[in-house]
């Protein structure tokens, strides 16, 4: 057993999607594309402390005395069970959570890789990237962004579930991002509700994307589909319509009331953007 290990793992941005329901949450997910980002999660996992022989899950606060909050992160806690260990499990981010970044994706992988490094547990990485999927799936919280995020790049999902009946392809690209958020979205309440029409939108989407593999395509595609699924919020529309008057080009991220940017299209538009970079690699142990 080690003192600890930390993982980083990229944030990912779903440009559209289709929805996948399956009663095996690992055979469950969704289709789509998206972007991974420099911009991600770190994950430290210790064991518990011997006294207390419970996991706690600690976010970053840097207006607290300790620096860390107590938080409840569903996948977080199954993946842990599944791996059969206590452990105190700090997260670190700059993103915002719950605006379509992939937060609880993340949080979940890098508390699958740091704790197999951690307790030993000789898994390889198909089968964490499994775990943690199947346990967000199981949450709500997402369909897709965990085997995204394992991929790292712009990756292109061709088949729902987890590695073993997931297919990946990508656009062989890379650029500069802009974000801005102007609040959440409750993904589960999307999730649970009719996503046919999302679906039929998300699987047009794809078409597109497959057919030409660019970053253009990848755009033009992500923002029809959120006007087709009906999912553009005012914030998010106005600030579209302030891009394309700059002739840049912009979407919405899923899901979450958050506009991202390829280029300078926010900032050219008069806002102050976050700025990063799609992310070369996908999730690691640092």
């Amino acid at each position: 057993m080690r003192e600890e290990a930390t993982a980083f793992v990229p944030g990912h941005i779903t440009g559209f999607f289709s929805a996948h329901p399956d009663d095996d949450p690992t055979k469950a997910g969704s289709r789509g594309a998206g972007l991974t980002l420099t911009d991600g999660v770190t994950v430290t996992v210790r064991p518990a402390p011997a006294a207390e022989s419970s996991t706690e899950i600690l976010l970053e606060d840097r207006e607290t005395e300790s620096g860390f909050t107590p938080v409840s992160v569903e996948p977080v806690e199954t993946v842990l069970e599944t791996l059969a260990v206590s452990a105190r499990v700090e997260v670190e981010t700059d993103l915002p959570l719950g605006a379509g970044f992939g937060t609880s994706g993340a949080m979940a992988l890098g508390a699958a890789l740091a704790a197999n490094r951690v307790f030993d547990r000789k898994l390889s990485e198909n089968e964490l990237v499994t775990i943690a999927h199947g346990a967000e799936v199981q949450a709500g919280t997402g369909l897709g962004d965990v085997v995204a995020q394992a991929r790292g790049g712009i990756p292109i999902r061709l088949e729902p579930g987890a590695p073993a009946s997931n297919l990946l392809d990508g656009i062989p690209a890379r650029a500069r991002v802009e974000y801005v958020s102007f609040g959440d979205l409750s993904t589960p309440d999307v999730l649970s509700g009719d996503t046919d029409e999302l679906s039929a939108a998300g699987k047009q989407a794809l078409s597109r994307v497959v057919e030409e593999p660019t970053l253009a395509s990848f755009i033009f595609a992500s923002r029809a589909f959120a006007r087709e699924a009906e999912l553009l919020t005012p914030d998010v529309l106005e600030a579209l319509e302030d891009v394309a008057a700059v002739d840049g080009q912009a979407s919405m991220a899923m899901l979450g009331n958050t506009v991202f940017a390829l280029g300078t299209g926010l900032s050219d538009a008069g806002y102050d953007p976050s700025v990063c970079a799609t992310h070369p690699a996908g999730a690691l142990l640092e």
